[in-house]
């Protein structure tokens, strides 16, 4: 391959993060579009103008259209869809970030929580890649990223229904680069490990919890959201062209532990 540019760039291309209002979302957006992309914001509660986010990507000259869609409303991601397919330009990139967790003991876990979490983190992420996907294979080219965890490979504690839906997030990743490699789209995931964000709120404020997974961490401190934001630009470039059904660890060393 002959590179225009680095094999980073990513000028040109248009990039949809989901949960991107915030956290590993916001970062994700923000190192896209220092990279050169365009971005489309989505988060259930995206402002129409102003947003954090479209703060950080127009200050380095890309553009930012936000839209509003509610993962665990079915219907609102098939709109979402639908709204993708209509812009004026093809996605290039899919960062499938929204998610969401619901925290108690598994003889406590609620079938509400349960439904809640697997639609939000695994039922709509498999819904939208599926319509955004099957764009990009008309086109023969297309980058899609999830957003997995290290309870992707472990249990946790108190978050079976998250547990459950990021495992099938790495099974996913997986399955759609076995069908979808050959015919140009790359499917990868990335595995953050403990970031500092609102979904761990309750681990850090937690001292022993928060002391015992600092204990745990080899580069002895919890990752940030920018920490994510460069391999989210790897897995979006042609510098991972060959890279399918990945899950790159981005955890200060917790899995080699």
């Amino acid at each position: 391959m002959t590179y225009i540019g680095t094999p980073f760039d990513l000028s040109g291309q248009l990039a949809v993060v989901t949960g991107a209002r915030r956290g590993i979302g916001l970062a994700i957006a923000e190192a896209l579009a220092a990279a050169g992309a365009d971005i489309v914001a989505v988060s259930a509660a995206m402002e129409a103008s102003g947003s954090e986010v479209e703060k950080r990507v127009t200050a380095l000259g890309r553009t930012c259209t936000p839209l509003r869609a509610d993962f665990a409303d079915r219907a609102e991601v098939s709109a979402l869809a639908t709204a993708l397919g209509d812009l004026d330009r093809p996605v290039d990139i899919l960062v499938n970030n929204a998610g969401t967790i619901r925290r108690a003991p598994a003889a406590e876990h609620s079938d509400s929580d349960w439904d809640h979490v697997l639609t939000v983190n695994l039922g709509s992420q498999f819904s939208l890649t599926r319509e955004v996907g099957r764009r990009m294979l008309d086109r023969g080219r297309g980058k899609i990223v999830f957003t997995a965890s290290l309870l992707s490979f472990q249990g946790g504690i108190t978050v079976p229904g998250y547990t459950a839906a990021k495992s099938g997030i790495a099974g996913l990743t997986r399955a759609l680069a076995n069908e979808w490699a050959g015919r140009g789209v790359n499917v990868n995931a990335i595995v953050p490990g403990y970031v500092a964000t609102d979904n761990t709120r309750a681990l850090r404020d937690d001292p022993a919890r928060h002391a015992a997974i600092l204990d745990r961490i080899p580069a002895g401190r919890w990752g940030t959201p920018q920490d994510i934001g460069g391999a989210a630009v790897f897995l979006a470039s042609s510098a991972s062209d060959y890279v399918h059904g990945a899950l790159l660890p981005v955890d200060g060393g917790w899995l080699g532990r």
